[in-house]
């Protein structure tokens, strides 16, 4: 008997757009159809809504580096409150037109305290961090840990750490050994 019998094949395949990846994967048993697969979306976050003390110096920081990581669309949308009492806000788009698209957008609250949280943005690669560091430490970005390798992370963890000009903790990362979820 074949090592193969009996057993399950995996089959998975991506297919990219513009907003997002769609992932289609099934185990497929012996005589089954690829037709029959299960399609899984893979776009992992919508948006990230940070808050700021001041609103002018986030749009000048954030206008930098936001733009290199694909948030190629910014927008400002004053307060819907009629009376002036609510909060702006300020959107980086990802995307545009009539296409769904992830976004970063900023709400001002001048009472505002960061907190330990970190928001990690994607790099394909070593020198995408690298260049992306530059541009960050140009715009007056604080707290500069990096880029380095990263031993206690996971093997070929490639990063740069640092904060916006209010504290904000961010950073800019390469896996070149993916984690894979078992």
């Amino acid at each position: 008997m074949p090592r193969s019998a009996g057993r399950q094949s995996c089959f998975a395949q991506a297919s990219g757009s513009e907003t997002g990846f769609q992932l289609v994967a099934q185990a497929i048993e012996p005589g089954d159809k690829l037709s029959d697969a299960v399609t899984m979306k893979t776009r992992c976050f919508d948006h990230i809504d940070l808050r700021v003390k001041n609103m002018e110096t986030a749009k000048r920081f954030y206008g930098k580096f936001l733009p290199q990581l694909g948030f190629v669309h910014e927008k400002h949308e004053p307060s819907p409150d009629q009376e002036g009492l609510g909060e702006d806000f300020h959107t980086f788009y990802s995307a545009g037109g009539d296409k769904p698209s992830e976004f970063f957008g900023f709400t001002q609250d001048k009472s505002h305290q960061p907190n330990g949280t970190r928001i990690a943005f994607w790099a394909d690669t070593r020198d995408e961090v690298d260049r992306i560091a530059k541009i960050v430490r140009d715009a007056g970005g604080k707290n500069l840990e990096g880029p380095e390798i990263c031993v206690d992370y996971s093997p070929g963890y490639y990063a740069f750490f640092f904060e916006d000009p209010e504290g904000n903790k961010l950073e800019i990362c390469c896996r070149e050994s993916p984690i894979i979820a078992e």
